[in-house]
Parts: structure tokens; sequence; C-alpha cells
């Protein structure tokens, strides 16, 4: 029991927290002003918790497994579903059903847990629908707008689309190997035709949902559509926690197919850096436009998974890690300006600076930070993915990743020129931002520059195991 209540304490917290809100569902209904504060409380405690008796070691046959590294990537989520409750405290207390969306938000996330800490292809496949399923639902949270239900709709299709495939694949490699247990599978390859398929299946579910071209047709519609918060979570909480598990699934489970599957990431990285960007230069929505850049981070992701070192785990997680400062601060600001200005095109944030300069600069110093302009943690971030990617030699790989990074350049600053240098007959008026909304940015906007300067953050983190 207390090698049970060691390993899977983060889920464990994550479960009472489900109970509670539950309880206070039930219960004789309590206003959102006052309950949201308790929630953002007990988040921040989960990520408090998640530093303190951490073990290392395996559950039910090998089923859930955890160590250091698997604790601190949960941490990193924590913090990003922390950030949530704080950045979009006025649209959540507006809304009819918030006990609802962190009822499904933490469930979500619990499974996000759980596939982080999978150990056998099943669970791996019953946690990413558990952290799928509840997703869909937070998509048609705006259930006044006909977009937000299609945008549900899609991903639920999708969804379930990439998860047929990904069952195929999981039946291809039990038919083929003998076995489902990721310390098992390595044994059985031998790189024969039906293990490359079953590979190629596999690795489509997870393409689908980091929505790596030509897998992303889904991803614009469905940010556009949602609420900013859900936006949020898909861009930074989903795709961190599989990009998490896709290192563990490439540098354990299918080691012995090294060589096929780097040769498949580098083509995947190109498409998915070029795509991204190209279509994220003529967007005019600023979700939308969200929707294709972080479709152009996951390339740059890949770049770094593609190493198949020690490095490339650290530069991913550190990444992931930078990555939620930056697009939580910027998806921030643009849930403010919408919620009170009703403005989601770029061409509304003309002349922001003039009424909101703390918005503006928190916005700005989150797009030089995706944009990887120094000396913010982007820069760093994408200094050391480039550098794990460069390690097989491929120059002509980085190349193309860091030409695609001078592209992003422009659409991230056409977004700061809006705001601080063209100019506005009817400029967004002085909007009024709550204590807790200004809490979020500010925690962003120093870890977008602490992360960057702290080398030693790096350093810990190849430390982990």
């Amino acid at each position: 029991m207390n090698e049970l209540l060691t390993l899977m304490k983060s889920e464990l917290v994550l479960t009472v927290l489900i109970f509670l809100l539950l309880f206070v569902k039930i219960g004789r209904g309590v206003r959102n002003e006052a309950l949201l504060p308790i929630i953002q409380v007990l988040l921040l405690l989960n990520f408090i918790v998640g530093f303190f008796f951490n073990g290392e070691g395996s559950l039910f046959g090998g089923m859930f497994h955890t160590s250091s590294l698997i604790a601190f990537e949960k941490n990193i989520l924590s913090l990003a579903v922390y950030l949530i409750s704080l950045l979009f405290a006025g649209w959540l207390k507006k809304s009819q059903h918030m006990p609802e969306f962190f009822l499904l938000m933490i469930t979500a996330l619990l499974g996000m847990f759980l596939m982080i800490s999978s150990g056998n292809l099943l669970m791996f496949y019953l946690s990413l629908e558990l952290s799928t399923i509840p997703v869909a639902a937070m998509a048609n949270f705006d259930l006044d707008k006909k977009r937000s239900s299609e945008g549900a709709m899609k991903m639920i299709l999708s969804s379930a689309f990439s998860s047929g495939i990904l069952l195929f694949g999981i039946s291809l490699v039990y038919g083929a190997t003998g076995t489902l247990a990721f310390a098992e599978i390595p044994a059985q390859l031998n790189g024969s035709p039906l293990q490359v398929l079953a590979f190629v299946f596999l690795f489509s579910a997870f393409a689908f949902k980091l929505s790596v071209v030509p897998f992303h047709l889904w991803a614009a519609d469905v940010y556009e559509g949602s609420p900013i918060a859900v936006t949020a979570f898909l861009s930074v909480v989903s795709k961190a926690s599989m990009a998490f598990i896709l290192i563990t699934v490439l540098y354990q489970v299918f080691k012995p197919l090294q060589s096929i599957w780097y040769n498949m990431l580098v083509l995947l990285a190109m498409a998915t850096m070029v795509v991204g960007n190209l279509f994220a230069l003529r967007q005019q929505n600023i979700k939308r436009l969200f929707a294709f850049s972080s479709i152009a981070q996951v390339g740059f992701v890949l770049v770094g998974i593609s190493s198949n070192s020690t490095l490339g785990v650290a530069s991913v997680v550190y990444f992931m890690l930078i990555y939620v400062f930056s697009a939580m601060a910027a998806l921030g600001v643009a849930a403010v300006v919408s919620h009170h200005a009703g403005q989601e095109n770029i061409d509304g944030y003309k002349g922001l600076y003039k009424n909101n300069k703390f918005l503006s600069w928190a916005m700005a110093l989150a797009l030089f930070s995706l944009a990887g302009i120094p000396p913010t943690a982007g820069f760093f971030g994408k200094l050391f993915l480039l550098a794990a990617g460069g390690e097989r030699g491929a120059y002509w790989f980085i190349t193309v990743a860091a030409l695609n990074m001078i592209v992003s350049l422009y659409y991230y600053l056409r977004v700061v020129r809006a705001i601080f240098m063209d100019a506005n007959e009817k400029p967004i008026d002085i909007i009024p931002l709550g204590n807790t909304e200004r809490l979020g940015l500010v925690i962003c906007g120093a870890g977008i520059i602490l992360v960057g300067l702290a080398g030693g953050i790096f350093n810990f983190i190849q430390t982990l195991h």
C-alpha cells in the first residue's frame, strides 16, 4: 500500500480533486466567484505536491511505471492546468458550468498522467481515450455558438478515426511480437514488414494527436471553435503529454527500428514546420494563427526527438516547459481581449498598446519567445532542439529547421506590429484586468525570462532518468 501511495501519488491527488468537485456539484450550488479561488488553490497544491514524495518503480505487473523524469513531466502539465485556472478566470466566472469544466479538464489530465506512466500498449490506449473524450466535451463548451459544436464534432470524428488506426496498429504489434508490454516488445522486433506496418499505424495515431502534417487538418477548426481556455489546453497540455509518451515509445519500445523511424521523423518534421508556417502566414483569426503556429512548433519538437539521445529527451522536456509559459501568456492575453473587447482578428489588435500597455508587453514577450528571439527562453529552447537534432550529422535537416524559424518571425511580429505600430481610429479601450489574470501573466513572463537565463534548469532535466 505504501508503494502504491508513493508511485501513484499524482494520480491519486487528481482523483481526490475530481471527487471533491463532484461533491460540490451534487451539493448545494456554490457561486463561481467563491468556487474558483478554491479550485485555484487546490490546483496550486497539486502542482507543489508533485515535487515531493516521488518514487521510482512499477505497479500492476509493469502496466504502470514512474521515475523522476516522468514526475517532472507531470509537474509541467500540472503547472499548465494551474495557469489555465488563472489566465482564463474572467471567462470561467461567467460560465454556467464551471465545475463541469474543471471536472472534464482534471479528468483529461488524469488520463495524460496515466498515459505518460504507461508500460503496456493496452494501458496506453485506455489512458489516451480517458485524456481525449473529456477534451471533446470541453471544445463544445460555448453552448450558444454553432462554431463550438462544429469544432467538437470534428474533434470527435478525427479522434475516433485515429483511435481506430491505433487499435489496428496495436493488434498488429501483438500479432507480430506476441506481447503488449513495453519491456518485452524490443526483444521481439526484427524489422519484418509486418512489424514496420504495425509501427506505421501506431505512429499515425501519435501524429493525429500531435497535429503532425498530414494529420493536422482537424486542428485549426477545433482551435477556432473552442473557447480560448480549451484552445490553450489542446495547444499546450495535450501536445506536451503526447510528446512525452512518444519519446518513451520511440526510445525504448521501438528502438530496434530506429533507422526506420528516424527517416520518418525527418520527413514529417520538415513537412510539419513548412506547412504550419506557410498556413500561419495567411491567418487573420488569432486562434487559427496559434493553431498553425503550434503545428510548426511540433515540427521543432520532432527535430529534437529524432536525435534518440539523452540530449534529445532533455531538449524536448525543456522546450515544452518553455512552451507552457509562452503559449499560455499569448493565449491568456487573447482571451482577455476577446472577453472584454470581442476581438479575435489581428486587425482588432491595432493600437492595443495605447490603452493597455501591460497586456501589450505580455503578448509581445510571449510572441518573441514563440519566435525564438533572444534573450527569451524560446531562443534557448529551440537552440537545444536544433543541437539535439544535429547530433546525427544531418546538417541540411537543421538548416531547413533554422530557415523555418526565420519564416515564423514574420507572422509573430505581424501581431506585435499591429499592437505597437499600426494606427487605429478606435483602439481598444482600457481593459479591466483581474488579479488572477495579472498573476498568471506575471508568472508566465517570469518563466519566459528566468527559464532561459537559468541554465541550471536544463542541466537539472538532463540529470533526470
